[in-house]
């Protein structure tokens, strides 16, 4: 290594020589242990060979020299593992374990109460339902952000959940299934949803994968397909499942034009519970071209379509300066998908305001 940068917690940007060539190496030493300058690394570089997009790093793998591993993730010393039965695997304290001190309000949680719980696809989405939740029912609301196991692992590699963090947008992040790094780590999306409320005291909750997203332009075959699950999950523990529509007027690609494809599998598919799906307020035409597109699959018989404001959402970013981009695309470019997943956020922090006022 020729030089190294931390930033977040136990995570390395190094400059590293490989195979003659200088270039860019994340280290996450939850999985390492400590780098420094002048260690010799064993990289995988395989997303850069890919050429991939997100994720298109090299990754330190190892540290020449060392003999032996024993990796813990956040605070005490658990009995779970995470990225099990792999040479990465590390073990954490689990919201669910005997020697949590959080297991206690997990015994007693029975419900989520109509907890607002916005079922987002994208991790660029996160962004946008979070300020729509804050600018609606005020920055005292407290936002719990669960991140689920469908895209990059390690918490601490989203910039953008540090970002909502630092500026008051997330005031809390749970990690489930083998994803880890969050305030809290859970075992299970369930168990996850009860601990944001249970334990992390959450008015809403938003639930996305991290960042990175598998496709495959088949109708089941993309990571994404998770907001179903999540759907159907938060219904089951007693919230009021939300889902972030992906929408975009920008993207070329006929199957994301509009509504995309994935959103239309999903809601016609895999949400078996009855939600509220959001749909921004746009200009007529395009407004007609998503209520069509849902209407041919079914999805405003099976659940309840709604018509939110998403402005005040992305008005909220671009004041407090949140950098965000899906695709490559930010706001002023892809408008429709950003006024999409705000409108989302919008309308949670209107049930949150309900709640709160049901609960005093």
């Amino acid at each position: 290594m020729k030089s190294v940068a931390r930033f977040g917690r136990g995570v390395v940007k190094a400059e590293v020589q490989c195979e003659g060539v200088t270039a860019e190496a994340l280290c996450y030493e939850d999985l390492t242990g400590p780098c420094s300058v002048g260690d010799e690394v064993v990289l995988n570089t395989t997303a850069v060979e890919l050429g991939l997009g997100t994720g298109g790093h090299h990754f330190v793998m190892w540290v020449v020299g060392r003999d032996r591993l024993d990796l813990d993730v956040g605070p005490g010393t658990g009995h779970i593992m995470k990225v099990r039965y792999t040479p990465m695997q590390v073990r954490c304290l689990a919201v669910e374990e005997e020697t949590s001190p959080y297991r206690p309000a997990l015994e007693s949680f029975s419900s989520l109460e109509g907890t607002p719980v916005v079922a987002c696809e994208l991790h660029s989405m996160i962004a946008p339902v979070a300020a729509g939740i804050k600018e609606t029912a005020g920055d005292e609301t407290r936002v719990v952000y669960v991140m689920t196991d469908g895209g990059a692992l390690p918490l601490p590699y989203s910039s953008l959940v540090r970002e909502l963090r630092e500026k008051g947008l997330i005031d809390l992040a749970i990690t489930c299934g083998h994803a880890f790094g969050g305030d809290l780590e859970a075992v299970s999306l369930h168990s996850a949803l009860a601990a944001a409320r249970a334990c992390a005291r959450g008015d809403a909750v938003i639930v996305s994968m991290g960042p990175g997203q598998a496709g495959t332009a088949t109708k089941y075959g993309f990571s994404g397909i998770q907001q179903g699950e999540v759907a159907n999950a938060a219904y089951s523990l007693g919230g009021t499942p939300v889902v972030a529509p992906r929408v975009s007027f920008s993207d070329a690609r006929a199957r994301h034009y509009g509504v995309s494809h994935h959103t239309l599998t999903i809601l016609s598919r895999v949400a078996l519970a009855r939600c509220i799906v959001v749909v921004p307020e746009l200009g007529r035409e395009e407004l007609r071209r998503l209520r069509l597109q849902l209407a041919r699959e079914g999805v405003d018989r099976r659940h309840v379509v709604l018509v939110e404001d998403g402005r005040p959402a992305v008005e909220r970013l671009k004041r407090t300066n949140v950098r965000v981009r899906t695709m490559g695309r930010g706001p002023d470019e892809d408008p429709a998908f950003f006024l999409a997943a705000g409108a989302a956020g919008v309308l949670a922090g209107k049930i949150a305001c309900a709640t709160r006022r049901a609960e005093s």
